[in-house]
């Protein structure tokens, strides 16, 4: 069965951190481009991040550039989202996406920014 499962979030207070994990399962990532997404509540799934496959090239959203970093691990089949400096505008649920000839979405996990 091909899955994406995300992990890792949850609360932090402002100025917090977490580590996002996205691990896949019944496919193997190394081709893929991977990216994270957020929703945030009330607006439209955004861009965050994406590593390409060799996980030598990335980009971001401007308003994570210098908080966030996505990073991959062809060997654990895994990909992170490391999240620091965190502010309550970043609540969302937040995504990871493999694409390739093919794409797939996980199911999110929550990340709740608040004092």
């Amino acid at each position: 069965q091909v899955q994406l499962e995300e992990s890792g979030g949850g609360v932090v207070e402002p100025g917090g951190s977490l580590r996002l994990s996205c691990i896949a399962s019944g496919f193997t990532l190394s081709s893929y481009y991977m990216s994270w997404y957020r929703q945030r509540p009330g607006k439209e799934r955004e861009f965050i991040a994406q590593i390409d496959p060799t996980g030598s090239i990335t980009k971001y959203r401007d308003s994570v550039k210098g908080r966030f970093t996505i990073s991959r691990d062809n060997a654990k089949n895994t990909v992170y989202l490391q999240m620091n400096s965190l502010r309550p505008e970043d609540t969302a649920v937040y995504y990871c996406f493999a694409q390739s000839l093919t794409t797939y979405w996980g199911q999110g996990t929550q990340v709740t920014v608040s004092s």
